[in-house]
């Protein structure tokens, strides 16, 4: 936009500066030609009253004169510069007119003067130099001119053009800092009136988005703590069943949903800042598998683990890792019959970050389970959604046992 600014105030200086700079050339020739010829005619006009008197004096004043001038007396002969009788020279002794002829060497200017002796004729040339004198430096001057003011003109344009484009800058600025959820951009305003109103209007919308997400939250945090209390309820209820075993598994399985009300609560607390975002992989997953053998080894499921040896760092926030690993299992478990095996494995990707793997050798997943918000079993599919969410790749495939293979690319 700046370029194209700039472009147009170029061109539209160009075009007056033509407008105006051709006139005063060809007024300038125009003035040299005239002044070139009147400078001519005084000359001849000052040797006219000498023409029809003594010879010797004549030569002398003829002599003397700034350009070339040369007097045919009545007989023919020259006095003054070498010349011969030209076209012009003859016609005006025969007539008696005064005469200016265009020749290719300039400008024939001949004085026909009448005396006691016959006709004599005052001859002289304003060579094309003459008439043109001083036009060429005028030019060159005025096409200086014409540059200096053009540069002026880009200079100027220019320096407007930055004040416009500048604020228009902040503002795509402040929209991609914006889209990147850092809410608390603000643009300043500047520019002109217009560009002033998009920034407080870009600012307006900030500032509601920021609003409206706050508020958001806090519904979350508001339900999911309305939720605590019927899971205190079914924590006691399970307690009092008679059956050990079966008031460890719904004690676990309300466990698990508390923790996942909990994650619901900080999820929505958290400031939306992805920068700040990090965990170790390596424990978080550890920790998760941990949880999740107990259940498997009360339904006979054999699980694989392999972890690196050491810390794998990644920018997602623990416990965003944490419920997509327990999504990913949970899904094992929810649809997969009991004592079958899975496996999950956790290696550093070669551009950074991890990879995750959970497999299983169950019946494996529907053809429309990699869709969003799709999954079998009469299932919601929201456990492959909120895997997605902390993946930067998702996919899923068949294991060659027949199993189903989730893999997710961490940043």
């Amino acid at each position: 936009m700046r370029a194209r600014l700039t472009l147009l105030v170029a061109a539209t200086t160009v075009l007056v500066l033509l407008a105006f700079l051709v006139p005063i050339a060809l007024l300038l020739r125009q003035v040299a030609h005239e002044q070139a010829m009147n400078r001519a005619n005084a000359v001849v006009q000052a040797i006219v009253p000498l023409a029809g008197g003594d010879v010797l004096t004549l030569q002398l004043a003829v002599t003397a004169t700034a350009v070339p001038v040369t007097v045919f007396l009545p007989d023919g002969t020259p006095v003054g510069a070498p010349a011969t009788a030209t076209p012009a020279v003859r016609l005006a002794a025969a007539d008696g007119q005064a005469l200016t002829v265009a020749t290719g060497a300039g400008r024939e200017l001949v004085v026909p003067v009448v005396g006691r002796s016959g006709t004599s004729v005052v001859r002289t040339v304003v060579t094309n130099a003459e008439l043109t004198r001083g036009v060429s430096r005028a030019w060159l001057t005025l096409a200086g001119l014409g540059i200096a003011l053009l540069l002026v003109g880009l200079a100027v344009a220019d320096r407007l053009a930055r004040t416009i484009v500048a604020p228009i800058t902040q503002l795509s600025d402040v929209s991609h800092r914006l889209a990147g959820a850092e809410l608390t951009a603000r643009a300043a305003p500047a520019g002109p009136p217009e560009l002033r109103e998009v920034a407080g209007a870009l600012n307006h919308l900030a500032g509601r988005i920021q609003d409206l997400l706050a508020a958001e939250r806090e519904r979350v945090a508001d339900l999911s703590h309305r939720l605590r209390t019927p899971l205190t309820a079914l924590r006691l209820e399970a307690e009092s069943l008679r059956d050990p075993d079966e008031a460890a598994r719904v004690a676990s399985a309300a466990d698990g949903v508390a923790r996942a009300v909990t994650a619901v609560i900080q999820q929505a607390r958290r400031e939306m800042s992805a920068s700040a975002a990090q965990c170790d992989a390596t424990a978080v997953v550890a920790d998760r598998v941990a949880f999740w053998r107990v259940l498997a080894e009360d339904t006979g499921r054999a699980v694989t683990e392999s972890l690196p040896d050491g810390p794998l760092p990644v920018a997602v926030a623990a416990d965003d890792l944490a419920a997509a690993l327990d999504a990913l299992l949970g899904n094992v478990f929810a649809h997969t019959p009991d004592e079958t095996p899975f496996a999950v494995t956790l290696t550093a990707h070669p551009a950074g970050g991890a990879i995750l793997t959970v497999a299983d050798e169950g019946p494996g997943f529907p053809p429309s389970a990699a869709e969003r918000g799709s999954s079998g079993g009469d299932s919601t599919g929201l456990g492959l959604d909120i895997a997605r969410q902390v993946a930067t790749s998702f996919e899923v495939s068949a294991a060659p046992t027949g199993g189903a293979v989730v893999t997710l690319a961490i940043s």
